[in-house]
């Protein structure tokens, strides 16, 4: 006896093989919606680290992009914040343009911006950190609040938030 799907159940199958795909991936590591949207953000030309590239902080120059209320909730430990819209070259003239800089924020877009500008302004060695403050969460970075280790992410909207696999979630 030969059996036959129909065009709806055929649809049916086709929608639940895609989102199994999508779950399997978001579930066991970066998902490739994922991957895709950070490749639309960053230009093949600017350097990036991720997370797991990096295994001493203290080879770099941190500076946090995101705005200050976002660097309040949480921070990689020895980030200086330098803000987006309030980036300013008076709150970096200490760092040393020799030195390795690792920039950041929530996924990598406002970070890529300011590491472009310090190019521009003679910084040697700038990277951007790859898929940002939500990556490092997710590969169980430790993030730091007023000294202390935090789970605590801002994700900039519930939008962007969607992407935070392990932290705990702030807007």
């Amino acid at each position: 006896m030969k059996t036959s799907i129909n065009p709806f159940q055929s649809k049916r199958l086709l929608i639940l093989a895609v989102f199994m795909f999508f779950m399997t991936n978001f579930s066991f590591g970066q998902s490739f919606a994922y991957k895709t949207l950070l490749s639309g953000l960053y230009d093949n030309e600017f350097p990036v680290l991720a997370p797991n590239e990096i295994s001493d902080l203290s080879n770099f120059q941190i500076l946090d992009t995101r705005e200050k209320e976002e660097y309040e909730v949480s921070h990689i430990e020895g980030a200086q914040w330098v803000g987006f819209d309030t980036f300013d070259f008076d709150k970096i003239d200490s760092l040393d343009k020799e030195k390795p800089v690792l920039v950041y924020c929530t996924v990598g877009a406002r970070s890529q911006e300011i590491g472009k500008k310090l190019q521009e302004n003679g910084f040697k060695k700038v990277f951007n950190l790859y898929g940002g403050i939500i990556q490092w969460s997710n590969d169980e970075k430790p993030l730091y609040h007023e000294g202390l280790t935090t789970k605590k992410v801002h994700t900039y909207s519930k939008a962007w938030g969607i992407w935070l696999t392990k932290g705990e979630k702030v807007y």
